[in-house]
């Protein structure tokens, strides 16, 4: 496995793969990787001829300096998790190798209008120009490849599709099921910030979803019904704060009062549950799916991080038809 810091030799290592006649799979990240990364490394792995990740805490994303301050960022451990799944080229670049200048301004970034707007978008203003501007970086140094991304920051996925699409990017976005612990929660990497009370309490914006998806399936088709059915849940849970839960076209992400078709709607939820933001969202109508494999879940922040690097390894040694995908309800 090469580990490199600059653009011009992660350019170079696929550039030369490409002619040599090999395809080219890449994984965006940010670090603190888990078994939901560690399958869209198994994706890619099992797709293409080499695997590029990139580790990068893009500052243009955050908004909050607490919350870049406190993003987790574990490279030794994370270089392992590489390694165990097969990758090929590590692009660790610093701060100023994305943005020279930094900490000046950035005077060009990518906004995509529309489907970065609502939701995150309102929540986190600037987010998403921040995640559309370092994607198109990283497409355009890693050049023509597919690029594999989970489909648990839904919302990020639907932007970066539109950008690439819009741009004319020879890059093929890839959305890869939600990896979840075996009671239902997202694996995220801000999860080892939750205290054993949190975790505990988090998994509630997976039920939340699940009994948003119940609505749909008892044949409701008012979003707004959907939409109450997902905040009551969550109302029960005293030490999560609800930011939105809601029923979108899947697509552009608008709200639409009548639900005609729930296999075209997407059920988004996010939350703060302690110092952490955590999102999540499902399908509006159930994907058959393989059988999920199981991630164990954790009781401490400790135990968390340990569990993590666990399932990691073994989601990468597992084949993708057994590993664990969406299933809510």
């Amino acid at each position: 496995m090469r580990v490199v810091e600059t653009a011009a030799d992660c350019r170079g290592a696929l550039a030369a793969a490409r002619a040599a006649g090999r395809t080219v799979g890449l994984v965006p990240t940010m670090g603190a990787l888990h078994a939901g990364h560690a399958s869209l490394m198994g994706r890619a792995r099992a797709e293409c001829d080499v695997v590029a990740v990139s580790i990068f805490v893009n500052p243009l994303q955050f908004g909050d300096p607490q919350d870049i301050a406190h993003y987790p960022r574990t490279l030794d451990r994370d270089l392992e998790v590489c390694a165990a799944s097969g990758v090929d080229v590590v692009f660790v670049p610093p701060v100023a190798e994305m943005y020279p200048g930094w900490p000046a301004p950035v005077a060009t970034t990518v906004s995509v209008r529309g489907v970065s707007e609502g939701w995150e978008g309102a929540s986190r203003p600037g987010h998403f120009d921040g995640v559309a501007t370092v994607v198109a970086k990283l497409f355009s140094i890693a050049g023509p490849c597919r690029a594999y991304f989970g489909e648990k920051d839904f919302q990020q996925l639907a932007v970066v599709r539109r950008m690439a699409t819009d741009l004319s990017l020879p890059v093929e976005v890839i959305g890869c099921p939600i990896v979840r612990e075996s009671d239902g929660l997202a694996l995220s990497s801000r999860n080892v910030r939750l205290s054993p009370e949190e975790r505990r309490a988090a998994v509630v914006l997976s039920r939340a979803l699940a009994a948003g998806r119940a609505q749909l399936d008892r044949g409701v088709g008012y979003s707004s019904a959907v939409a109450e059915a997902m905040r009551a849940v969550v109302a029960s849970e005293p030490l999560v704060r609800l930011d939105y839960a809601v029923a979108v076209g899947a697509g552009d992400l608008v709200a639409c009062e009548v639900i005609e078709d729930p296999s075209s709607v997407r059920l988004l939820i996010a939350a703060e549950v302690g110092p952490v933001r955590l999102i999540d969202n499902c399908a509006g109508a159930e994907v058959v799916a393989p059988a999920p494999a199981t991630v164990p879940p954790t009781a401490t922040a400790t135990a968390t991080a340990t569990a993590t690097a666990t399932a990691t390894a073994t989601a990468t040694a597992t084949p993708a038809n057994e590993r664990q995908l969406e299933r809510i309800g």
